[in-house]
C-alpha cells in the first residue's frame, strides 16, 4: 500500500479539472497544465476530491500509484499557487543579470554564460546575486534551476558557486599549517 497514493488530492475553488481517460487537464488562475498518466493507474473524481487508484496489484502499479498522486497534486497546486525556486550566487565577481528571457551569468569564466529561460518559467534577479525562478510546472522549474546550478556548482572550500537558497554546503578545511 502506498501511503502517499492513498491520500486524496483536494481541488481548491477556482481550479477546474478535466479527466479524459488517462489525460488530465487542470486549469486555474495561474494557467493550465495537462499530462498523460500511465495506464496502470486510474484517476477518479470523488466528491470534489481527486483520487488515484492502481488498476492491478503489481509492483509497478503500486510504484506508479504514489508517483501519479504526487504529479497530480503538483499540477493542482501549480495552477492555483505556483512554485518558486531561489538560487544564490556566491563568489567575488559572480553576478547575474536578466534581459527579457535571457539570464546572463558572470561566473569566473573568460566569457559570460547566457541561459535562455524556457517558456513557462519566469525569473527575477535581486542584488545581482539572488535569482528567483517561478513557474506553475514544478518539474520544469526544478530542471531549469538544476541546469543553471550545473554551470558552477558550489565548491566545499570557499563556498563559491551557485546554490539553492535552502541548500547547506558542507565546508572543508584547507591545508593544515606546518608545525
Amino acid at each position: 500500500m502506498s501511503r502517499i497514493g492513498k491520500l486524496p488530492v483536494t481541488v481548491p475553488a477556482g481550479v477546474e479539472v478535466t479527466i479524459d481517460g488517462q489525460l488530465v487537464e487542470v486549469k486555474g488562475a495561474k494557467g493550465a497544465l495537462k499530462r498523460q498518466f500511465h495506464p496502470l493507474v486510474e484517476i477518479v473524481r470523488d466528491e470534489g476530491d481527486l483520487r488515484v487508484k492502481p488498476r492491478e496489484e503489481s509492483k509497478n502499479a503500486i510504484a506508479l500509484w504514489g508517483l501519479s498522486r504526487s504529479l497530480l497534486f503538483n499540477m493542482v497546486h501549480g495552477v492555483s499557487a505556483g512554485f518558486t525556486k531561489v538560487l544564490e550566487i556566491n563568489g567575488v565577481g559572480y553576478r547575474a543579470e536578466l534581459n527579457g528571457g535571457t539570464l546572463k551569468l558572470a561566473l569566473g569564466f573568460s566569457h559570460p554564460v547566457e541561459f535562455v529561460l524556457p517558456e513557462g518559467v519566469s525569473g527575477a534577479v535581486e542584488k545581482n546575486t539572488i535569482v528567483t525562478l517561478s513557474s506553475i510546472d514544478k518539474e520544469l522549474l526544478g530542471q531549469t534551476a538544476a541546469t543553471i546550478r550545473r554551470y558552477r556548482p558550489p565548491e566545499p572550500y570557499k563556498g563559491k558557486g551557485i546554490k539553492y537558497s535552502d541548500e547547506v554546503i558542507r565546508r572543508k578545511v584547507g591545508k593544515a599549517g606546518t608545525k
